[in-house]
Formats: C-alpha cells, sequence, structure tokens
C-alpha cells in the first residue's frame, strides 16, 4: 500500500492505494518502512513531480525522509544486510516513503539512531540534516558566536536550535510566543515572540539562519553583522542587499550525506539531539496529514507511522 497522487496538486490529489513493490536497482536498497516524515510544501515542489530531464513522473509517493529496515539489496551493494535498521533522505525527484516499501541508493543511509523510535527517526533526515547544513557546511558557526534562528519552533528551527547551542553558540530564536517554553528547552539562551506584533529592535548577529522566508527573509539582512553569514532555505536572497550589508547570503537544497545522517544519529543517542513530533498519521491517513497544514499544531515534523 502507497499514497500516492495521479495528477500534479495539493493533498486532495493523495490517495491511499495498492501500489507495485519497487525494485532496488544496482547501488540501491529497498527499505521496508516504520515511518516516513513529511514536509508539506513538497507538493509544491516541482522536483516531486518531474525527473532530473524534466519528464512528469505521477502517479508520484510523497515524503522523503524515513526509518526503517532493509528489506534487500541491489547488485553491487555492500556495508548492509536484510534487517538492518536504517533511516535517510530521498532525493526529491524520485518516489518517497509514504508505502510500505521504497529503494533509495545504499549511500544515502546510514544506521538510524537506536535510541528513539522509528517515528522520531523518521523527523531527521531532511529537518536536522538541513539544519547540520545551514549552520556546519555553509555558515560555518564558531562556538561563542550569536546565532539567531527565525522561525525556531518549525520542522527544521526545532534541530537548528539545538544543534547551534550543541556547536557552542548563543542561540536566540523567534516564534509565536505559545511555544518560547519548548524552544528554550531545547537551548535557546533568548526567544523573541513575534505574534501579531513587530518584535522590539534585536541585536546584529554573527549568524543568520533564516527557516521562514517570505517578510522575515527581508528582516533579516540587517540582523546579520558586518561581514556575517546569512544563510535562508526558502529562495535565493538578494546579493545586492548581501553585498550592502557587508554580509555573506546563501541559499540551499539538502542534499544526502551518509556522514552527516551518522553523526546525527551520534547525538541522538548521546542525547545531544532530541526529535521533536508535531503530529502522527498513520499511512492510511496520509492525505489528512498534508491537509492539516492549515491547522493549528504543535511544533516539530508530522510524520506517517507505515509499519
Amino acid at each position: 500500500m502507497a499514497l500516492r497522487a495521479h495528477a500534479r496538486g495539493g493533498p486532495e490529489q493523495l490517495v491511499y492505494e495498492q501500489a507495485p513493490a519497487p525494485e532496488p536497482a544496482d547501488g540501491e536498497v529497498l527499505v521496508a518502512v516504520h515511518a516516513a516524515g513529511i514536509t508539506f510544501a513538497e507538493l509544491t515542489w516541482d522536483e516531486s513531480w518531474r525527473t532530473k530531464d524534466g519528464a512528469d513522473r505521477t502517479p508520484v509517493i510523497p515524503a522523503h525522509e524515513m526509518s526503517g529496515r532493509v528489506a534487500a539489496l541491489g547488485a553491487g551493494v555492500t556495508g548492509w544486510s536484510p534487517g538492518d535498521e536504517v533511516y535517510g533522505l530521498i532525493d526529491f525527484n524520485r518516489d518517497g516513503a509514504a508505502a510500505q516499501y521504497v529503494t533509495i541508493p545504499a549511500a544515502d543511509l546510514a544506521a538510524r539512531p537506536r535510541s528513539v523510535p522509528h517515528e522520531a527517526a523518521a523527523t531527521l533526515p531532511l529537518a536536522a540534516l538541513t539544519a547540520w547544513q545551514a549552520l556546519v557546511d555553509y555558515a560555518a558557526a564558531e562556538p561563542g558566536e550569536r546565532v539567531l534562528v527565525q522561525g525556531g519552533a518549525g520542522g527544521v528551527g526545532v534541530y537548528a536550535v539545538q544543534l547551534a547551542s550543541f556547536l557552542g553558540a548563543h542561540v536566540t530564536a523567534t516564534g509565536r510566543a505559545r511555544n518560547a517554553g519548548l524552544v528554550g528547552e531545547l537551548g535557546a539562551d533568548a526567544y523573541v515572540a513575534i505574534d501579531d506584533e513587530a518584535p522590539g529592535e534585536l541585536p546584529e548577529f554573527d549568524v543568520v539562519i533564516d527557516t521562514v522566508g517570505g517578510p522575515v527573509l527581508e528582516e533579516s539582512y540587517d540582523l546579520v553583522r558586518d561581514g556575517g553569514r546569512l544563510v535562508t532555505l526558502s529562495a535565493p536572497p538578494s546579493q545586492d542587499k548581501a553585498a550592502a550589508r557587508s554580509i555573506h547570503a546563501m541559499f540551499f537544497i539538502v542534499a544526502p550525506d551518509q556522514a552527516e545522517l551518522a553523526r546525527l544519529a551520534e547525538l541522538t543517542d548521546a542525547g545531544e539531539l532530541s526529535p521533536v513530533i508535531s503530529q502522527e498519521f498513520p499511512l492510511a491517513k496520509g492525505r489528512e496529514a498534508y491537509e492539516s497544514a492549515a491547522a493549528h499544531r504543535q511544533p516539530g515534523k508530522t510524520v506517517l507511522a507505515v509499519a
């Protein structure tokens, strides 16, 4: 069984139905999915609906972060065996993990954290990996620096706060007032409630991680010190505005990375990183899970329980 869309659109296109079981190609692993994390915006991305060369690939299966168990190996795969418990990030232009089985390149898998259940592990491969790459690979955040996480209670924000704190930064986060307690527990030294009013004047930061985009990105340029770094996850930033402020502004799309996933699993098992689940839905109610984007939710990731 799988959650599939036969035509491009939103959650209204998703159908829970019987689907052919995938076969692992050379270098791939077939994984029996236990849980899958969803990203609400993925149904709006071209990559979700087209192949790398631009061809339509419907029907498609969404949900690109998963935790499960190795079921079979494609030709040439070494390092994994049937029964191994794994997790990983699936490229957006191939079928995702809202299904009983999914195929994924062996190089994109890592041993899942064993201190948490599959549902918690499935929140990490996209959201926590995005936060890690933003802070480490792009911003190169250093101990003692001042880091601002815009949207500290979001799917990525809850991990950006934790990882920035782990890296030794002084962390400030923004978000709704109701989430201040949780974000503080995750490691934020200060929290700025936005709600319906503009926040008061903020200091300048060495690093700003913008997980929100839109007007929040526009406000973020002036919050970075001269020579500081702005990383945004929504859209490429204005290099003219960055140059005017003498800052380095960056945009990226998260990429699978086995070594970094292994590091995140280590941090989770060591108690340095706590998965944050907003809500869980059974796979059969996957359409409702995507429709919940319009509803009030607790912070963290929405997860599909598959097995």
